[in-house]
């Protein structure tokens, strides 16, 4: 039986009144509220006081920064640099609110050229815990020191130091319960202060970093010369053989420096693009944005590039007080700089090896794998006949002869086909390594190339009309996407009833689709076209007609259909690094890699 309608206040029955509340007069609250109402819009936990006692130091000109965490950041942060240090005569001028040595007055807020500045964070961090700061300046005998409990200063104090400061925080939020409740468990907010760590470590490579947990070290990231010495600490080893870089040029208004991992290393979130403006760690929708539009027809949907970029602009072009934590900034151009950061990527992958690497140790220069080739003679004794091994028994088919070869180009190395296995992946070798072809990945990225350029594919009319059922929902994409299917090379006519009746399909280069493909391609644009393809409806729509036209899993494909889709992909202008979908289209495994896992020495 259906239930009764809801109610506006979401009861069954008669409505409930709400009570109404005597009113209360407008008043000004106490100071002290004031004070931690804003603080708390600058500390929001744990990893925003690590990031502002970070970048603190950062200005002070600390080449080493050391971080200790107890509980999580929760019961203690300790934050000690080497910089320059406080003088004793200003350091209760620190603890207050809008005191700061980074600006003079008003004037200087268009340009603000340090981290600082948005309240100061010292202040705020002081309301809401247990402070105690310890500085020493170079011309000092001793350090100096202040103590503030929930935003009262306590006297003064002498105690031994080298130059630079300490600063240690207690009891976060111990004066505020309703937003420490909302705080979540230790090792949840320790992550995410190394998080924070991590994004001005990358911002700054040439300060070296410790984070502690107690007495145990959890992350370091040791003083590098570049930014991608660094990236290869915070993203890992995989990091190391799959990346590229991208520069500005020298004379553009917009300068930049970035490193990003090729398509084979992805994460399943946005966050592990790091972005920093003047040494600022940041975050930009769209400059993430504009990252991510680079990589299209390389990642699919679900998974996201990596890496880290560091822009130079005027500061007058930067507004870095429009969040309360800094967190974001505003800049004035952002798409400007968004197109050209999005282009420069784009070029670099387009312009670089179209293979996905897996990931491992090279065993020494490519001159020794080149001459470690195995002859002709020796691939006809280890790959037996096509006579003696059929494809439909799963096992590798060998093509011999160099009928199969496909020639390189300026972005291609050459293939050397050897054949087929699983009725999925061609196998060739190339300057001595062995590379796997996905056939049904390639196939559909020479067919999404051909459609987006030229807007059709071939036909192939069938000797008998096949009838084929559809849904009403079907029905409707055919309606809507009629002229599409045609261009594609689908000629469909009513039947009557619920059926169609399909004449021709599409056919490229010796392939053509199954006329059976038609409802689930219908299904598809009903929902308007695949959807781990990032940009519009025309390259939606494309990817879904591709996926359903090309050669698929367990296809039996001849050597000479495999050599002329390899190419056709050679010649396409998008990469052939990866299908519309993202999956990598062929895969390289170094001779090096196969040595090692045989345990054998490299040659």
């Amino acid at each position: 039986m259906a239930s009764p309608p809801r109610d506006p206040v979401g009861a069954w029955g008669p409505p409930v009144k709400t009570p109404t509340l005597p009113r209360t007069p407008i008043h000004r609250l106490p100071p002290e509220a004031i004070e931690r109402i804003a603080a708390g819009e600058v500390v929001e936990g744990p990893a925003s006081v690590v990031k502002e006692l970070v970048e603190n130091a950062l200005d002070a000109g600390a080449t080493e920064i050391e971080i200790r965490l107890e509980g999580g950041g929760l019961e203690r942060i300790v934050v000690s640099d080497d910089g320059a240090g406080i003088p004793a005569d200003e350091l209760a001028l620190a603890v207050e609110r809008h005191a700061t040595s980074k600006l003079s007055d008003a004037q200087d807020l268009p340009r603000v050229a340090t981290l600082g500045f948005r309240g100061e964070a010292l202040a705020a961090i002081a309301q809401v815990s247990r402070l105690r700061i310890v500085s020493r300046t170079s011309p000092d005998a001793s350090a100096h020191g202040l103590s503030v409990d929930g935003g009262k200063v306590g006297p003064a104090f002498d105690v031994g130091r080298s130059v630079g400061t300490t600063v240690d925080v207690r009891d976060l939020f111990f004066n505020t319960p309703a937003r420490r409740k909302f705080l979540r468990s230790p090792a949840a907010e320790q992550v995410d202060a190394v998080a924070a760590v991590e994004r001005l470590y990358l911002a700054h490579p040439s300060v070296a970093i410790t984070v502690l947990a107690g007495e145990e070290e959890v992350a370091q990231y040791p003083r590098a010369l570049n930014l991608e010495e660094a990236a290869t600490w915070v993203f890992g080893s995989e990091f190391v053989s799959a990346h590229f870089t991208v520069r500005s040029a020298r004379d553009s208004p917009v300068q930049f420096y970035g490193i990003f991992g090729r398509p084979t290393v992805t994460r399943g979130t946005s966050v592990a693009v790091q972005v920093s403006v003047n040494g600022r760690a940041i975050v930009s929708r769209p400059l993430s944005q504009a990252v991510r539009a680079a990589y299209q027809d390389y990642l699919p949907r679900t998974r996201f590039p990596v890496g880290a970029v560091q822009l130079v602009l005027d500061p007058a072009r930067v507004d870095v007080n429009v969040h309360p934590t800094k967190r974001e900034i505003r800049i004035q151009g952002e798409r400007e700089v968004a197109d050209a950061l999005r282009r420069a990527i784009r070029t670099a992958l387009v312009g670089g090896p179209q293979f996905a690497d897996l990931a491992g140790p090279r065993a020494g220069p490519r001159a020794s794998t080149r001459a470690a080739r195995p002859s002709q003679a020796e691939k006809a004794r280890l790959h037996p006949s096509a006579n003696t091994a059929p494809v439909s028994q799963q096992t590798l088919l060998d093509l011999p002869g160099t009928s199969h070869r496909v020639a390189g180009t300026v972005r291609h190395p050459a293939l050397a086909l050897l054949g087929s296995v699983f009725r999925l992946y061609w196998v060739a070798e190339s300057d001595g390594d062995l590379v796997l072809i996905d056939q049904h990945a390639a196939s559909e990225r020479v067919l999404y190339d051909e459609l987006r350029i030229t807007g059709r594919l071939g036909r192939q009319e069938l000797m008998e009309p096949l009838r084929v059922p559809l849904t009403a929902r079907q029905r409707s994409a055919l309606a809507a996407h009629g002229d599409t299917l045609r261009a594609s090379g689908f000629t469909v006519e009513e039947f009557g009833g619920n059926q169609v009746r399909v004449r021709s399909v599409p056919s490229y280069r010796g392939h053509r689709a199954e006329a059976n493909a038609l409802p689930s391609l219908l299904d598809e644009l009903a929902d308007g076209g695949r959807p781990t393809v990032p940009e519009g409806m025309v390259e939606r729509v494309a990817a879904s007609v591709a996926c359903h036209a090309a050669v698929r899993a367990g296809d039996e494909v001849s050597a000479e259909e495999i050599g002329r889709i390899l190419e056709a992909l050679y010649r396409t202008e998008a990469p052939a690094y990866a299908c519309p979908h993202g999956r990598p289209v062929l895969v390289r495994l170094s001779r090096g890699r196969l040595d090692g896992w045989f345990l054998r020495k490299a040659p």
